[in-house]
């Protein structure tokens, strides 16, 4: 892996420690919590007690039943507990009126909930207008709110919940959830009903807005390598909510506290470290031939031909990629606008190195990586992958290696 980060990388990477002290989150706390239903004899959730800390993304991983998505519901009261305590922000979350509490916590969920007679506005400015927000303050967060979860109002604002796909209606989900701007967000598998593409994509998303606003997100899912991927901390719970182990993904990758802990990590403990490792982290390639979309093809094609190069990666107006362009396909073209092949995956800077690959197996080569705003930034290449995963399996052997002799001299 390469020492040196591009330059747009190091500034991306500084932009986020700049950002890193402006924490918008506070800190949850759970303190024997417990939620027993009537008529049963074990309880749903036993004595569960917990510190999330502000600013951080905390995942809730474990299998169906274990009571991942109750214990995430009783922080904001949707499912009321039996007893225990819980305190957002130090304020005691059970003496608050229940809807005052779920106005000042962001809710996402899998199918994103949008109201379906509502235009995509109207469902960003729900919490908004119930707060007594007015009709300006209300307008100019919606856009915001769009911009920022990369949907194009002037595109996007009156379309209905049936007008988009399904990526776009979990990001109306996210900024509706955010549009209070809320200390705490809970995302109940958020992005588990579209497909793996799109579902990497927002992964993406939500790291770099987090990135940017520092929230207390509390996230459940059943799929450990987004766990990985997005956790700054993982809790694997087991029946009743147990908590197996509450650690960084790297220590629970390292060290899995028992064998369903080790279950969960699965096989090929050492390839997910690439879950790990962000595109930000090696070094990015720079040599892509770029054309913006107002460029003619005839100039594009002199300057392909001028650098004997086949492709080149064409650009929207904020600097977005948008396709690749094979210089046979600039011959009789007449614009950009349209020519060349649609980019089937790309990945930002936020993207772990899984990403990247998998991004390079669908577009069959080097993948294009956007910053913080979308724009292009360079790209990343299958060598410089594995190179990765061949030092990934250098490390762990050696350190295979010295816990056998550890052993031998104990």
């Amino acid at each position: 892996m390469s020492e040196a980060l591009s330059e747009s990388t190091a500034t991306e990477v500084a932009a986020s420690e700049v950002s890193a002290s402006e924490v918008s989150g506070v800190e949850i706390q759970l303190d024997q919590v417990t939620k027993r239903y009537p008529g049963t004899r074990e309880a749903a959730v036993n004595e569960f007690t917990m510190t999330v800390p502000a600013g951080k993304i905390v995942v809730f991983v474990g299998p169906s039943g274990c009571g991942k998505t109750t214990t995430m519901r009783m922080i904001n009261r949707l499912i009321e507990p039996t007893s225990g305590r819980i305190s957002i922000g130090g304020e005691d979350a059970l003496k608050l009126n229940a809807d005052t509490l779920r106005r000042r916590v962001g809710y996402a969920i899998q199918q994103a909930g949008l109201f379906p007679h509502f235009t995509v506005s109207q469902n960003i400015g729900v919490v908004p207008g119930l707060l007594g927000w007015d009709k300006k303050k209300v307008n100019a967060r919606v856009e915001e709110m769009m911009e920022l979860v990369g949907l194009d109002p002037a595109d996007y604002r009156d379309r209905f919940p049936r007008q988009l796909s399904g990526g776009q209606q979990q990001r109306v989900g996210v900024a509706r959830a955010l549009a209070a701007d809320p200390p705490v967000l809970l995302m109940d598998e958020p992005f588990g009903a579209v497909d793996p593409i799109t579902r990497g994509n927002l992964q993406d998303e939500l790291l770099r807005l987090q990135t940017e606003l520092k929230k207390t997100i509390v996230f459940v899912t059943h799929d450990f390598d987004e766990a990985v991927k997005l956790g700054d901390k993982i809790a694997v719970l087991g029946n009743q909510s147990t908590i197996l182990q509450y650690d960084t993904p790297d220590a629970i990758l390292a060290n899995p506290a028992d064998d369903t802990v080790a279950g969960f990590v699965g096989a090929g403990a050492s390839l997910k470290q690439l879950t790990l490792l962000r595109v930000r982290d090696v070094e990015l390639t720079q040599d892509a031939i770029t054309a913006g979309i107002d460029e003619t093809p005839a100039s594009v094609r002199q300057k392909m031909t001028e650098q004997n190069r086949h492709f080149a990666l064409v650009l929207d107006q904020r600097k977005r990629p948008t396709r690749w362009v094979h210089i046979r396909q600039l011959a009789t073209a007449t614009s950009l606008a349209s020519v060349g092949n649609e980019l089937r995956d790309i990945v930002s800077l936020q993207s772990t190195l899984q990403d990247a690959l998998e991004a390079m197996l669908a577009e069959g080569g080097s993948v294009p990586v956007t910053g913080a705003r979308g724009e292009f930034v360079g790209t990343i290449e299958l060598d410089t992958v594995i190179d990765t995963i061949r030092k990934l399996r250098e490390d762990h052997a050696d350190d295979h290696v010295g816990d056998q002799a550890g052993g031998e001299s104990a």
